[in-house]
């Protein structure tokens, strides 16, 4: 044996013999997976409510025609800050944190295969969030110049002529782009390097199959984002004029930078959640998912497509040639076709099956639900004529949110009521669960289901008044909202009841769903510190055989 292995045998040996630190030394130091799955997961519950705060402000201003609350440039700031802290802040980290918990469990790996680099790539978020909320809060001090007023896409040239706070705002889409790279290099080592034995690629469980797709796409497009925003940098401070036209420069080359990142960013954030839908919908079915190579298949065309289309967000401003508006609008449409082809896998799998509906379910029926119609809105807006219509109207804000929140939040929700008894050994109160989902749901389509009409009628988005013609909708969209956000407070009680073991909660079981199959299901709840000390082994189904 060489010097090397005697030394990687003794380290872990001692690590075998320790279970975690004492006090906030467990949290600032751990390299354990679980420790970190949880930190990602608590930062992001953090996020969404205060990117849902931002989204509340929003609509109580909106509730009635005229300005209430806010002014113009207060209005836009709320409105960018309430994108980069949900999409970069609560649904990104919070799939990272299902990540960290779940792949090692699932492919038999003791941790993840970088373990202080993972560290590292959540310790990055905080920072970065700081230098998110100072951006919002600067303007507000004495010489904190004017608010971000761009919206989420930060377009030149208003982008470069904002105070400093855009300079603040681009090092915390820095350090976001950093934590996730990094934190993608990661799952992909993991899971190339660190399966057990008898997991192929070909048996490895959907979930561990769509993060490995987000991370290559999350790998691809971060750095483009990353150099569109130095370049923005570069304009406003050391004399360049790469999107200043008045130097020469050209506004829609930012544009073209910024959708190659963002609309693969649509997918990175759908992705993880469908992997958990299909660990979801077999489950409380009871039956295997239907169509595994196919729906491998689909994801990946998937992310193929997705990082070819990005200029669909662009048909008004581009002045693009009629063959290429062609191009982009055929291949938007085409990407229906995996999308289409992942519900009816779902379907398959749900048909004659043994379905309960516990609330892990109802959330995944309501997502293929809600998720078809934000697909099929999104066939209209990739039809050119049609999108001149709806373009930067409130149709596309219900568009998007119809996408994002069912194939993403709620995903992601359905993902915590499903493994929370894992994590934490404790059951939540069915009932709790169920009316949790139920006034999200009703919260959710009482919002945004009305905005279609609003934007069809000709209501414009990122606009803080409006035509009292507007006004009735926009007051039933407002009470939506409320209902919605404050339906959150009771996925924190679902959390706290767990955690803390409080009333209503029973102990969990190993496997606490009946038709839960898969390795993390072999170990007890809540997991142990260390788990697969010694390598299990599946067979061609996935399945353990022995420990």
């Amino acid at each position: 044996m060489s010097t090397a292995e005697m030394d990687m045998t003794h380290d872990n040996d001692h690590h075998d013999d320790h279970g975690p630190q004492k006090g906030w030394r467990r949290w600032v130091y751990s390299t354990n997976h679980k420790d970190i799955g949880s930190m990602y997961l608590i930062f992001a519950l953090i996020m969404l409510f205060l990117g849902g705060a931002s989204a509340m402000a929003m609509r109580a201003e909106l509730m009635f025609p005229g300005m209430q609350l806010l002014d113009p440039d207060l209005y836009n700031n709320i409105v960018t800050n309430h994108a980069l802290m949900m999409i970069f802040g609560a649904v990104m980290p919070a799939a990272a944190g299902l990540a960290n918990w779940m792949i090692p469990l699932m492919i038999g790996a003791p941790d993840m295969a970088l373990p202080r680099m993972n560290n590292l790539s959540f310790w990055i978020l905080p920072a970065a969030a700081t230098m998110l909320v100072l951006s919002f809060v600067l303007p507000f001090f004495p010489g904190g110049g004017t608010p971000i007023n761009t919206g989420w896409t930060l377009y030149p040239p208003l982008s470069l002529k904002v105070g400093m706070s855009m300079d603040f705002l681009i090092f915390a889409i820095h350090l976001l782009g950093i934590s996730s790279v990094l934190a993608s290099i990661n799952i992909i080592v993991t899971i190339f390097n660190m399966r057990t034995t008898g997991m192929s690629l070909m048996n490895m469980p959907m979930f561990v199959w769509s993060w490995l797709i987000t991370a290559f796409l999350l790998i691809l497009v971060v750095p483009v984002l990353a150099g569109g925003v130095t370049m923005l940098l570069f304009d406003r401070h050391f004399g360049t004029s790469f999107f200043d036209a008045a130097g020469g420069g050209d506004p829609i080359l930012f544009q073209h930078l910024f959708w190659f990142f963002g609309h693969p960013e649509v997918y990175v954030l759908l992705l993880p959640s469908i992997g958990v839908l299909s660990a979801v919908v077999p489950a409380f079915s009871r039956k295997p998912l239907f169509g595994y190579k196919s729906l491998v298949g689909a994801m990946l065309s998937l992310g193929s497509l997705g990082m070819v289309v990005w200029a669909h967000h662009m048909y008004a401003s581009s002045g693009f040639s009629a063959a290429v508006v062609n191009y982009f609008m055929i291949g938007t449409i085409l990407i229906s076709i995996p999308v289409g082809l992942m519900k009816f896998n779902f379907l398959a799998t749900m048909w004659r099956g043994s379905l309960s509906f516990e609330a892990p379910m109802l959330f995944a029926i309501s997502i293929i639900i809600m998720f078809i119609f934000g697909g099929m809105t999104g066939v209209m807006l990739a039809i050119v004529p049609a999108d001149m219509q709806y373009h930067d109207t409130m149709f596309v804000v219900a568009h998007f949110h119809y996408v994002l929140l069912p194939g993403a939040v709620m995903a992601l929700f359905a993902g915590v009521l499903y493994w929370l008894p894992k994590w934490t050994g404790n059951m939540y109160s069915p009932a709790l669960g169920k009316w949790f989902f139920w006034t999200n749901v009703i919260g959710f389509n009482a919002t945004f289901f009305i905005q279609h009409f609003l934007g069809l009628a000709g209501m414009p988005r990122r606009i803080i008044d409006y035509n009292v013609q507007f006004a009735e909708f926009n007051y039933l969209s407002s009470i939506g909202a409320f209902i919605f956000g404050l339906s959150h407070l009771l996925l924190l009680a679902i959390v706290i009841q767990c955690v803390r073991g409080t009333k209503g909660a029973t102990k969990a079981e190993a496997r606490p769903w009946d038709g839960a199959t898969g390795l993390e299901w072999e170990v007890d709840s809540p997991a142990p510190f260390h788990t697969w000390e010694e390598p299990p082994t599946v067979d061609v189904e996935g399945h353990l055989v022995k420990a």
